[in-house]
């Protein structure tokens, strides 16, 4: 069993199938499929459950995987240790949608101006899952919103949010949610933190949403409370960006409730070169905001 097999497996297994993980990993399917079966034979186990065209983990290779992850991610981590040099390489960053459209175009530019030889990748998502997949190592780091408490974690405060509510154009002032012209949520699904803050308002106010209406993104948000549908949560920065703001109320909120940050994470075992890298352009943004 080599690291060149572990890889191929992994592939397999993240893509769920043999033509995909060929293709990503540039590879012929004839050539996927005999080094799994050689791994297998090797390791005297059932890796993979054939379903079809597709490939479902066995208990065996749900076992493998958390091995593989491990493996290579150390691999990594000796084969950075013992180079010299600039970055280099990939950086899979994700990013919350909300983060990704207000906060990260100037840090992005600054990291490829300083590191031009890392190809970096861009993936956005709700912080529960970015957070799963910097664990899993399909990440190798992720801004999400606080709180994080996992202890494989390291985290570096990236951004200070001002949370605001926002609402139609002339709602009268919202002190607490019983001012709630309309008592419907406007939010992303159940594992935002802005979600969770929207819910722990209408709780401070002894009120019970009438309706909650779940959105995939914050334009879409902004959308439906521009039209009077309900209430929403979000950072003022993503306001900021929005060009029909006028059409919109906006609310303060307690300060409790007011004040987020956004954080960089990344597994305390990670390579770090790359990792540091953008974290160092994270923190010159800061420095001269």
């Amino acid at each position: 069993m080599d690291l060149s097999d572990l890889h191929i497996f992994r592939t397999v297994a993240r893509t769920g199938g043999i033509i995909r993980a060929a293709e990503h990993l540039h590879r012929v399917p004839s050539n996927v499929t005999t080094r799994i079966k050689t791994l297998e034979a090797d390791l005297g186990a059932v890796l993979f459950l054939r379903e079809g065209r597709r490939l479902r983990l066995s208990a065996a290779g749900k076992i493998l995987l958390d091995y593989a992850d491990r493996l290579l991610t150390l691999a990594d981590e000796a084969r950075a240790s013992v180079q010299d040099g600039p970055p280099r390489g990939t950086l899979r960053l994700g990013s919350m949608e909300s983060t990704a459209a207000a906060r990260l175009p100037g840090p992005l530019s600054s990291f490829h101006q300083a590191c031009p030889q890392v190809v970096l990748e861009l993936h956005t998502g709700d912080p529960r899952r970015l957070l799963e997949q910097v664990l899993s190592a399909e990440l190798d780091a992720a801004l999400v919103a606080e709180p994080v408490s996992d202890p494989r974690l390291a985290t570096l405060t990236a951004f200070e949010e001002e949370l605001v509510l926002v609402a139609a154009a002339g709602h009268p002032l919202m002190r607490s949610a019983r001012d709630a012209a309309r008592k419907t949520m406007l939010a992303f699904h159940h594992g935002c933190p802005h979600r969770q803050r929207l819910e722990s308002w209408f709780a401070d106010g002894g009120v019970v949403p009438d309706r909650v209406v779940e959105l995939g993104s914050y334009h879409a948000i902004l959308g439906c409370a521009m039209a009077g549908m309900g209430v929403a949560l979000m950072p003022r920065s993503v306001l900021n960006t929005y060009t029909e703001r006028a059409r919109l109320s906006v609310h303060e909120l307690s300060a409790r409730l007011r004040n987020s940050r956004t954080l960089l994470v990344w597994r305390k075992d990670t390579p770090l070169a790359n990792v540091k890298a953008f974290a160092g352009s994270l923190r010159d943004k800061k420095a001269g905001a």
